[in-house]
């Protein structure tokens, strides 16, 4: 706080002409020897005080100080816009051709698809004619899960298996029959059970197995490569929801050994409404969902997003580039905000006994409510999630600590905070203090 003192000219001046630019906004007060009365007028909701004195006995006195900015702990449901990514996109929106057309115009647009492209295919070990950009992680999803996929071999998968916390544009299996999908279990710690896997897939013809890399509730790592060679000894294929992943660990879809891997640009300072699949090199039978023009090689019709792409190309190099620093910085504000969350009111971390993504807590307390904690904690100017943003305004018990095994009262309870690239000490301590004002209120009893 800047206190400034002015002559009873200067403070009438400023009043006038410096109004809302001391601070945020301005609050103004001014008081009289003679009656000593105060009033206040309130500008653009921030402050400064100015304390008066008539005639030319008077002064201001004026205090600069800044409004609390609100906390964003919600990365994990969609991310702010990096600056790489909307200069690109600036530039794009420039630009007039139709990535199909073949005269200059189209060249350009079809020159930053292409260059994306090939950013996301180097990010994650793919070649880029087998990157095929959708509308949305969820679209690819479900362009992925296609019945009659056929690796090398050419056996096609005739059945689905997918673990039981997958996000719930797997689990709905994409255009698979109900009949044709099964599910794998997870253990306490919210990991694929592998035993279970080897089960169900010497249970039955070929399938494609779909397993997230990371979970988007818990931020628990699963144990894919592992299931990638369980999964191709039986004659199967692995899909990879990578989704969570990019950006936050390091991921290469021939190291691990996938077939398949889907991605979102929102989750990594990528626009929103850009997704992609990345097929490796010798997968065939993927039928399209969308029939049309013949875009991304049969794969996708549609005119491409241009703008979208490129924005997506360029939050890829960006979060790649800063992945070892990020990472290293979100685990110790994690393990710092855990340790806080922790000390009060007894409050459990789900899947700390995993390996998990560095930026992500999921927490809970007896007797707390999600519901009711995520209105609290955004009150007190924070926001956080009740788990998965695509089904948080439901009040039903996470899907995802159901398949943990944990009781539906608890489950309802789980509250998420997840970190990113801006993530600062002071949003941890106000989280915390936020937490600890909620905590004497909500769980008293």
């Amino acid at each position: 706080m800047t206190v400034r003192v002015l002559t009873w000219a200067e403070g009438q001046k400023a009043s006038i002409l410096n109004i809302g630019q001391w601070a945020q906004g301005v609050s103004a007060s001014w008081t009289c020897h003679r009656d000593a009365r105060v009033r206040n007028q309130v500008a653009k909701g921030a402050a400064a005080a100015h304390v008066g004195r008539e005639a030319g006995l008077c002064e201001y006195k004026v205090i600069y100080y800044s409004m609390p900015t609100r906390v964003y702990l919600d990365w994990n449901a969609t991310t702010p816009l990096r600056p790489e990514a909307r200069a690109a996109m600036l530039a794009a929106w420039d630009l007039l051709g139709n990535p199909s057309s073949v005269h200059a115009e189209g060249r350009e647009a079809r020159r930053l698809v292409e260059d994306a492209r090939a950013a996301l295919a180097a990010a994650v070990g793919g070649l880029p004619r087998n990157v095929v950009f959708t509308s949305a992680g969820t679209e690819a999803n479900a362009l992925a899960l296609s019945p009659g996929l056929r690796g090398p071999a050419g056996s096609p998968v005739e059945r689905l298996l997918v673990s039981a916390v997958e996000h719930a544009s797997v689990l709905s299996g994409g255009r698979f029959p109900a009949d044709r999908i099964g599910h794998v279990r997870v253990m306490r710690a919210g990991v694929v059970d592998l035993d279970h896997l080897k089960a169900q897939l010497m249970d039955g013809p070929p399938a494609l197995v779909s397993i997230m890399a990371a979970n988007n509730e818990t931020g628990a790592l699963q144990p894919v490569a592992e299931a990638a060679r369980i999964v191709h000894e039986a004659g199967g294929l692995l899909h990879v929801d990578a989704i969570q992943a990019l950006g936050k660990i390091a991921f290469n879809i021939n190291e691990i050994g996938a077939d398949l891997a889907t991605f979102s640009a929102h989750k990594i300072g990528g626009p929103k409404g850009v997704g992609a699949l990345v097929v490796v090199e010798g997968i065939a039978g993927l039928e399209p969902l969308l029939r049309g023009g013949g875009q991304e090689l049969n794969r996708r019709a549609g005119t491409e997003n241009v703008a979208g792409i490129a924005g997506f190309g360029a939050a890829v190099k960006a979060a790649l580039q800063a992945l070892p620093e990020d990472a290293q910085r979100m685990a110790t504000l994690r393990d710092r905000l855990e340790n806080g969350i922790k000390a009060i009111a007894g409050a459990t971390i789900f899947s700390d006994d995993a390996a998990r993504l560095a930026n992500t807590t999921l927490f809970t307390a007896h007797g707390l409510k999600a519901e009711t904690a995520v209105i609290g904690f955004d009150l007190e100017g924070i926001a956080v999630s009740s788990g998965s943003a695509c089904s948080s305004g439901k009040v039903q018990p996470s899907h995802v600590l159901s398949a943990m095994g944990y009781d539906p009262a608890v489950a309802q309870g789980a509250v998420r905070l997840s970190l990113g690239w801006s993530t600062e000490a002071e949003d941890i301590n106000r989280a915390l203090e936020a937490w600890r004002k909620l905590g004497n209120t909500l769980l008293k009893g």
